[in-house]
C-alpha cells in the first residue's frame, strides 16, 4: 500500500524515490512493522548503489543505517566502519588531494577559512607574538593563505605559533609530520617566525587542558574551532567553552555545518528526517561541483557513512574509545557560546572577502548575514543555509 504520509516544508520524505523508499522505511522501523520492514529493506538493496545517481547514493548510506537500526547492530557497525575508514587512510599525497580539490570546486571548506582568518587577523593586528590554537578537520589548509598575509602586512612581520589540536579520531602521526614539515617550509618562504606544535594522545577534545596548550603571558591568543566541536559529546560543549574562555583569547572563531541531530535525538523520525535533509544537500552540493566520475567525490560521500549509521543507529551511551558527530545548529551553538564569550560581528571587510569568494564558484552560492539572535555568516546553498561562521571574545 503506498504511504499517504504528507510532507512538511524542508521534509525530504517525499521527494525522490530515494527519499520516499526510505521514509516509508523509517516509519516501519518506528511503528516495529517486522513484514514492512524486510520489504523496504530488500528493495533498497535491489535499488541502490554508492556508484550511481544521487537516489541510488542516498540509498546505498542510509540503507546501511536503517539496516543497523532494524537490527540494533548500529554500534558494531559504526565501529567497523570506522576501522575500514582507518585502514583505507591513505598517504598525505592523497589526502591532500582530495582536499584541494573539494576547496576548488566548492566553498563548503573554505568559506570557514575565509571567514574565520579574516576575524583572526583582524584580532590579532598589531601585534608581534602570536599564537593561534587549532582544533579543526582542516589539516591546517586554511594558514598558507593567513601566513601569508602576515608576511606582507606593513609593519613588522610577527611571530606565529601554531598549536594544532588533533584526536584519536583525527590522529595519523605520520601525516601530522608532513604537514609540519610544509607549514614550516612555507613560514620560511614567507619570512614569518614560525613555530608549529601538535597535542595529540587526546580521546576526547574534553580532556584537552589548559596545560596543553602552553600558552605564555605575553602571546596574544586566537582559538579556531572549524568542523571539530561536533565531536565533543552535547553534555560537555559549555565545560569545553568554559576551558576556552580560561585561556582569555582574543577571539575564538567558530564553523559548523547547520543541522540538529541534537535535538532530534530522541525522536527516531525526526532525527532521520533531518540527517536526510541534510545529506540530500550535501550530495546534491557534491554532485554539481565533481564530475560524475570524480574519486574525490566518492572519498568525501563515502566519509558520510559512518556519521550517518552514528545519528540514526547508535545508543546515545557511546564507547568511550570513540567519538560521535552530533551537529546542532547554529541558535543551539549560539546559546551554548553566550554563556561565557560576547558576539564579535565580522567586518566590512571579512564580509567582502566573503563575497569575493563565492564568485569564484558556480551558480547556486551565497552569503546569508545573519538572523535575529543568532550572529555570523552563513553559507547558502541554493538558498538553503548549510554553514555557519562566527566569532567570540570572552
Amino acid at each position: 500500500m503506498q504511504n499517504t504520509r504528507r510532507s512538511e516544508p524542508g521534509n525530504p520524505c517525499g521527494q525522490k524515490w530515494a527519499s520516499r523508499l526510505l521514509c516509508e522505511c523509517a516509519e516501519a522501523i518506528a511503528e516495529k512493522d517486522t513484514n514492512k520492514i524486510h520489504h523496504l529493506l530488500w528493495m533498497l538493496n535491489e535499488l541502490s548503489s554508492p556508484y550511481g545517481d544521487i537516489d541510488q547514493k542516498l540509498a546505498s548510506y542510509f540503507l546501511k543505517a536503517l539496516f543497523s537500526k532494524a537490527t540494533q547492530y548500529g554500534e558494531q557497525c559504526y565501529k567497523n566502519l570506522l576501522s575500514i575508514a582507518a585502514e583505507k587512510k591513505g598517504s598525505f599525497e592523497s589526502t591532500k588531494k582530495m582536499i584541494l580539490k573539494f576547496q576548488e570546486v566548492s566553498p563548503w571548506t573554505t568559506f570557514g577559512h575565509v571567514a574565520s582568518n579574516g576575524a583572526i587577523l583582524e584580532a590579532l593586528e598589531g601585534e608581534t607574538k602570536l599564537h593561534i590554537i587549532d582544533i579543526s578537520n582542516t589539516f591546517c589548509t586554511q594558514w598558507p593563505t593567513l601566513l601569508e598575509a602576515l608576511a606582507t602586512r606593513n609593519d613588522e612581520t610577527p611571530q606565529l605559533k601554531l598549536t594544532v589540536v588533533v584526536t584519536q579520531s583525527m590522529e595519523r602521526s605520520v601525516l601530522m609530520k608532513e604537514i609540519s614539515h610544509r607549514m614550516k617550509k612555507f613560514a620560511r618562504l614567507m619570512g614569518v617566525p614560525f613555530e608549529f606544535n601538535v597535542v595529540s594522545g587526546l580521546t576526547h577534545l574534553c580532556e584537552l587542558t589548559k596545560e596543553d596548550l602552553m600558552v605564555e603571558e605575553d602571546e596574544a591568543l586566537a582559538i579556531n574551532c572549524i568542523g571539530a566541536l561536533r565531536r565533543v559529546n552535547v553534555e560537555e560543549r559549555g565545560a569545553v567553552f568554559r576551558m576556552l574562555h580560561g585561556l582569555n583569547p582574543r577571539v575564538v572563531t567558530v564553523v559548523e555545518e547547520e543541522a540538529d541531530f541534537s535535538s532530534t535525538r530522541d525522536d527516531f523520525m525526526k532525527c532521520f528526517e533531518e540527517c536526510l535533509r541534510f545529506y540530500n544537500l550535501y550530495f546534491e552540493m557534491l554532485d554539481e561541483s565533481f564530475g560524475c566520475t570524480s574519486n574525490e567525490r566518492l572519498m568525501l560521500e563515502k566519509e558520510c557513512s559512518s556519521t550517518i549509521v552514528n545519528v540514526l543507529a547508535c545508543n546515545d551511551e557511546m564507547s568511550s574509545c570513540e567519538e560521535s558527530e552530533i551537529r546542532e545548529r547554529s541558535s543551539q551553538w549560539c546559546n551554548r557560546l553566550k554563556e561565557w564569550f560576547s558576539a564579535v560581528g565580522f567586518s566590512d571587510d571579512v564580509v567582502d572577502d566573503t563575497k569575493s569568494l563565492l564568485k569564484r564558484y558556480r551558480a547556486g552560492w551565497s552569503l546569508g548575514l545573519s538572523q535575529g539572535d543568532c550572529p555570523g555568516l552563513f553559507l547558502m546553498w541554493k538558498e538553503e543555509p548549510v554553514v555557519w561562521a562566527s566569532a567570540w571574545k570572552p
